[in-house]
């Protein structure tokens, strides 16, 4: 596979270098290498002439999946992805400057307006 945002059972959206597990032809889990959480900080909402409601802004911050891990690769049972999708360009962009060393705090953040 490549770099995914996984939304899990939790909740939370991890963003990660995701492998697939196979038992035989059957896929039995997932390994994450470098995974990291996804905060996502919405703005005001703003509705539309359609009615639908849109932010004004939304911030974005990665951090440490485990904070106090010191592995880099984790084992996830399949039973805990509810789904798994490519990341928008600047949420892998951000995902990358983290991961490579651009940040040596393992937290990055952006707000989009």
């Amino acid at each position: 596979m490549s770099v995914k945002l996984v939304l899990l059972k939790s909740g939370e959206q991890v963003i990660s270098d995701v492998k697939q597990i196979f038992s035989g032809e059957k896929v039995n889990g997932f390994l994450f290498e470098n995974p990291l959480v996804v905060h996502t900080d919405v703005g005001n909402l703003l509705l539309t002439e359609d009615g639908v409601q849109t932010p004004d802004k939304l911030g974005v911050r990665l951090e440490s999946w485990i904070a106090l891990s010191a592995d880099k690769k984790m084992v996830i049972s399949k039973d805990w992805i509810v789904t798994y999708v490519d990341p928008i360009k600047e949420l892998l962009e951000m995902y990358e400057e983290c991961t490579d060393g651009g940040e040596e705090d393992g937290e990055v953040s952006f707000t989009e307006e």
